[in-house]
């Protein structure tokens, strides 16, 4: 009896070992998009998406700047970013903004809000990303060029904690446009009863964080439990990249067999 509970107690140890260690073992996950709305100029143009940093005190200032070094050393053409920059303080959000301020792209930089920004502070969280040159599109959109060609980037308000009204984005598009939303929170691609959205890209529920060997959560901040969690999820309308996210919500930084991501697109 002595000898099983060495052996439970060596097992816990380890495995609570290993989820500290995965909290902070950071992938970068490629996903190739092909779509027939990708206009010629934009093929092969990359898009870096990091969401969920949420940096508070024990997610050092140090994470996120050598988040910022591994994303500028992708050579993104457009970076978005998909909220939750910060948990617990909005003491939090300056500084975090600061080391995003950093990140460099060669066509723009661009975010939304999550759920946490509008409880810590959601006017100084915009005015920050204003000063480190992230464009926020909260219920906005814009046309980015290239030669001849565009694609349009818009995003919608927290699904929680916002409107989320995707007529700012979709109301002077042609279905053969291409056209990518940011959402935080993945559950608002249920509400799309349009075609005019080609890719929606969400955080939100960080891959479950705490999962049965990848395949199961027993907690998903999602109405629709499972589907959501992670990856690239088919819906009537369009297609949901839900990212693992970067940080971690919980006081307690662990994760399991939900790695943190920086996601690359490539069109």
């Amino acid at each position: 009896m002595a000898k099983l509970l060495i052996i439970i107690t060596v097992m816990f140890i380890i495995l609570i070992g290993y989820g500290f260690f995965e909290a902070f073992w950071i992938q970068i996950k490629v996903t190739k998009i092909t779509d027939a709305d990708v206009p010629p100029s934009f093929k092969n143009t990359r898009i870096v998406f990091i969401t969920d940093i949420h940096y508070k005190e024990n997610f050092a200032r140090e994470q996120i700047r050598k988040v910022v070094e591994k994303v500028n050393s992708l050579n993104p053409d457009i970076i978005l970013l998909g909220g939750d920059y910060v948990s617990y303080s909005q003491d939090h959000i300056k500084p975090c903004f600061e080391e995003l301020a950093r990140l460099k792209a060669s066509i723009g930089k661009y975010g939304v809000l999550g759920n946490h920004d509008h409880r810590e502070n959601e006017r100084l969280t915009k005015e920050c990303m204003r000063k480190a040159g992230i464009v926020c599109l909260d219920n906005d959109s814009l046309w980015i060029y290239k030669n001849k060609d565009r694609i349009k980037i818009g995003g919608v308000g927290d699904y929680w904690e916002d409107l989320t009204i995707i007529q700012n984005t979709i109301h002077d598009v042609d279905e053969s446009d291409f056209v990518i939303v940011l959402s935080h929170n993945p559950d608002f691609a249920e509400t799309l009863k349009t075609n005019k959205v080609d890719l929606v890209l969400s955080g939100h529920t960080h891959g479950g964080q705490i999962t049965f060997f990848g395949l199961w959560s027993p907690f998903v901040p999602s109405q629709y439990g499972q589907k959501y969690r992670t990856g690239l999820v088919k819906t009537e309308h369009t297609q949901v990249l839900i990212s693992n996210g970067v940080g971690f919500a919980s006081n307690y930084p662990i994760r399991f067999f939900a790695r943190p991501q920086i996601n690359v697109i490539e069109l």
